[in-house]
């Protein structure tokens, strides 16, 4: 017995056609809402102004010769902020935004403390990379800027 099969006309090679770019469409569209939903995609509301005066704001602030590290223990986000000398820096004013690297819906702004050369907070952090915008300002008034990054183990 024979098994005859049908032929392959132009209305199947349509409709593979139009099922691939269907499936194309559908996961290009997927990812673009997931994209914009999850990154607000700004580091500074008017890029311009900021670059006005980004050449001055970096002398002065390596100038600070500050050196910070960041690390993550039992519940608490520390932050080692030091001077060229390697003692405590002298900062006046913190401001820090924790965040996933590539989600703003886990964006968190937790209030350090300070004791002993070390800024900490309690915060929950999930395994996996974080990032840490840290403001900080020296009692001079210079602001400090630094963008840095944390994985944090299971």
């Amino acid at each position: 017995m024979e098994k005859t099969e049908k032929p392959f006309t132009g209305r199947k090679f349509l409709m593979i056609v139009i099922a691939f770019f269907a499936v194309v469409i559908a996961v290009n569209v997927t990812m673009a809402v997931k994209a914009v939903k999850t990154f607000p995609g700004l580091e500074v509301s008017n890029s311009y102004v900021a670059s006005q005066t980004f050449d001055k704001d970096r002398a002065a602030q390596e100038a600070l010769g500050w050196v910070v590290e960041p690390s993550y223990e039992r519940g608490f986000l520390s932050l080692v902020i030091r001077d060229r000398g390697g003692l405590p820096a002298p900062v006046s004013d913190i401001s820090v935004l924790v965040g996933r690297t590539t989600m703003a819906n886990e964006d968190m702004r937790p209030e350090f403390r300070y004791s002993g050369g070390i800024f900490s907070a309690p915060v929950e952090l999930g395994h996996g990379a974080w990032l840490i915008h840290l403001e900080a300002k020296a009692q001079d008034g210079t602001m400090f800027r630094q963008r840095l990054d944390l994985f944090v183990e299971k």
